[in-house]
This record gives structure tokens, sequence and C-alpha cells, in this order.
């Protein structure tokens, strides 16, 4: 007699998935997926970049409930308010005079639309998720930086010779120096606010530490301007706000006090800080001394600057064009050059004088509405991550228009829509008492 089995029959792959799909899992690890190779794609691979706002708009699709995600991410202004500069660019198109371009920076800035989007309306990662992304930025930046590090010391002399000449040493994964700076200068905050995670063991708290520790240290030997830059500024605002919001005076004035000694000990402890502030110093002096400023990158931002405070007076409300810029950044150098040669006329290099050249008072709003609307919301202001998130880049970008760089613009949207627009949406479902 054949025997009778009173178990289930095993369930089948198809079935397995249909049921993750119902879940929510395959959009949450949709959405995961998208962030990983996000995150990784910023220290080693423009394809992983260019490939994770597609993954995360799968995320999106991939959520059985996303209409009735709908609705909160219509309420989403963190949102609404990086689509609001989409729409500034597809207007601009009403007088732009360089189509090419234009149609361009249509498809280029997308991600203004589809990243937030994927975060709006993807199953929303974990707590625990978030936590081994932050981890993974954190360790990608403290190993990048490290390895460079590396590259320096094998030939000091040569690194610090391309320092006093204003230039750098490059990152072994090719990131621009800038952003780079900036990656390292956010680790060495996130690492030691990721440390205090209940979800980080002892050995991951001490892991994390050093991770936040090495990229600052990085910073100061491979001497990045912009990232020592934003490094002190958000010292400065912790330093602050721990004294008058906190009211704890000797932790704050500690910081302060750190602010001070620091760069003095860096200055007589470390060449290449040495030689960059000595470099930076004489750089001004030539602006200042009306000097032939072609090898002086300072002095050409000063330049810029100017040009482009000329350019403003053009078209003040609507600017001339988010697409414009360039063309008209340069027809004004030939106006005035400042005595720099065609190769080094260089762009705004501000990105809030960006926003005001291309797209007036109208566009320079609805990018301080993007950039400092978050503090409006008590849940985002009450988020270190986002605060020192917002502090980093709002002040790299006084000193270079970082969204007109791929690896920028991919930088500010992700850690906007990670932090930013996913916190938002946590909060709302706070309010709503949602799972």
């Amino acid at each position: 007699m054949a025997l009778i089995s009173n178990s289930a029959p095993p369930t089948s792959s198809l079935s397995r998935l249909r049921q993750a799909w119902q879940q929510g899992r395959v959009s949450q690890y949709l959405l995961l997926l998208a962030c990983v190779a996000g995150v990784a794609g910023l220290f080693a691979s423009r394809a992983l970049v260019a490939l994770s706002p597609l993954v995360g708009v799968a995320a999106a699709l991939a959520n059985p409930k996303a209409r009735l995600a709908l609705v909160p991410w219509l309420r989403n202004r963190s949102a609404w308010g990086l689509a609001l500069l989409y729409l500034l660019l597809v207007v601009s198109g009403l007088y732009t005079e360089d189509w090419p371009v234009w149609k361009h920076q249509i498809y280029r800035q997308l991600p203004l639309i589809g990243v937030p989007l994927a975060f709006a309306l993807a199953v929303p990662l974990s707590a625990q998720q978030r936590y081994a992304v932050g981890c993974l930025f954190v360790a990608g930046a403290s190993l990048v930086g490290g390895a460079t590090v590396i590259r320096y010391l094998l030939n000091p002399l040569a690194n610090n010779e391309l320092i006093m000449m204003g230039q750098n040493t490059a990152s072994v994964t090719g990131i621009f120096h800038i952003h780079f700076g900036l990656m390292l200068a956010l680790a060495a905050y996130f690492g030691p606010l990721l440390s205090s995670s209940r979800y980080a063991g002892r050995v991951a708290q001490g892991l994390l530490i050093l991770g936040g520790i090495s990229a600052a240290v990085a910073l100061h030997v491979l001497a990045y301007r912009t990232g020592l830059l934003v490094l002190y500024a958000a010292l400065l605002v912790n330093g602050v706000f721990l004294i008058v919001k906190q009211r704890r005076y000797l932790l704050g004035g500690i910081l302060l006090a750190f602010l001070l000694i620091a760069p003095f000990l860096t200055y007589n402890l470390l060449t290449s800080f040495r030689y960059r502030v000595l470099g930076t110093a004489y750089d001004i002096a030539q602006f200042s001394a009306d000097r032939d400023i072609n090898d002086f990158s300072v002095s050409q931002r000063f330049a810029a600057w100017e040009t482009a405070r000329v350019i403003t007076t053009f078209r003040p409300w609507v600017g001339v064009g988010i697409a414009d810029v360039r063309a008209e950044m340069m027809r004004q150098y030939e106006w005035r050059d400042y005595g720099l040669s065609p190769a080094n006329r260089v762009m705004i290099h501000n990105q809030y004088l960006h926003y005001l050249v291309g797209g007036g008072v109208i566009g320079l709003f609805l990018w301080l509405l993007v950039l400092l609307g978050p503090l409006a919301q008590p849940s985002l202001r009450r988020n270190p991550y986002v605060i020192h998130f917002l502090v980093v880049m709002g002040t790299g970008m006084l000193v270079d228009s970082l969204l007109e760089l791929q690896i920028g613009f991919n930088l500010f949207v992700f850690l906007y829509s990670f932090l930013v627009v996913a916190g938002e949406r946590r909060g709302q479902m706070a309010a709503a008492n949602l799972p």
C-alpha cells in the first residue's frame, strides 16, 4: 500500500516569489540593492551609479501597495522640492538658446524625479538595512581614503609639490578631489553617529569610530581644501548647537577650542597641510594684487564669481536659462577675461550663484527651499544625519557647483533622498501610526 503523506507539498519558487512580492519584500530588497549599488558606485564605478536609480524605480513599481503610497508621496515636501528644480529646467526651455545642452540636461537630471520617487513609493528600508547602508558608506570612504594616504606617503615630496601648485593627490579610484573630500567629511561624522546605533556591537562600534577618525585624518594628510572647509564648518555648527540649544557649555567649548587647536597643530605637524595653507594664501594674494592668475584655482574662482555677478543683472528674475550658463559665462569672459587664457576661464564654482545665474531669483529660491526646507520640519531638524549632511553639502556648495558634475549630482541626490525624503516619509508614517 502506498504511503500517504500528510505534509503539504513544498512551495514552488514561483509561489515564494509571489508571496515575497505581496508582502513587499521584493520592493524592499530592490531598494536596498539600489542603495548598495549607489554607495559602491560613488566610490568605484560610474556604471553602478547610473544603474542605481533604475533599480530604485523598479523597487517603487514592485511595491504591491504603491497606490496607497502615492498620497504620502504627493505630500512629501522634500521630494517635491527636487521635482521643482527639475521643473525649473523644463520651463527654462521656453527661453533657452542652447537646445542641445538643454535636451541633455533634461535627461541627465531625471534622477531629481526618479530617486526621490523610489524612496517615497518603494517599501521603506528597515532600520537595520539603513544602518547597513550607512556602514557601507563609512567603510568605503575610510578604505579609499586610507589607500590614497598610502599613495601619498609612497612619494610625499612629489605630492607636496602638487599641493604647493594648487593641485591634489588623486584618489586611488579616481574620484574627483572635491567630491571625495565631501565624502570623507561625511564619513568622519557618520561613523561616530552610526556607532551609537542599537545594531552596532562592540566590534562594529570600534570599527565605525575608527572609520570616522581615519576619514578625518585622511582629509588632513591629503589636504583637500573643500573637505577641510566643510569638516570644520560642521564642527563649528556642532559646538554652537551644544552651547546655544542644549546649554552644554563645557562640551561645546571643548569642540570650539578643538576647532582652533586642531588646525594649528596640523599646520605645524603636517607638511601637506602647511603647504596647502601657504599655497592658498599666495593664490588669494595673486588676485588681490591683480597679477597673472592662470595657474591659481582660488583666484580663478574669484574671477568666475565676479563674472557671474555681472550676468545676474541681465535677467535677475528668471535667469539666462539653466542650460545657457556656460555659454553666458564664456560670452562675458570675452568682455573681461581677467588675463585668463580660454582654457582657464572656469565655471562659477558656487551652486547658489549657479542657480541665480541660470534661474534668477526664482531659481535661487527653489534651491534654498531644497537645502533649507528640511529645517522647517521638526523630525528632520532633530535628525543628526540630516543636519550634518545639509551643513557639509551646503558649505561645500559655497565654493563649488557640485551638481554640475555627475558624481556630485548623484552624491547629493542619493543622500538627500536617502536621508531627507525617506526621513520625511518615516515621519509621516509615525504620525499616522503606520508600521
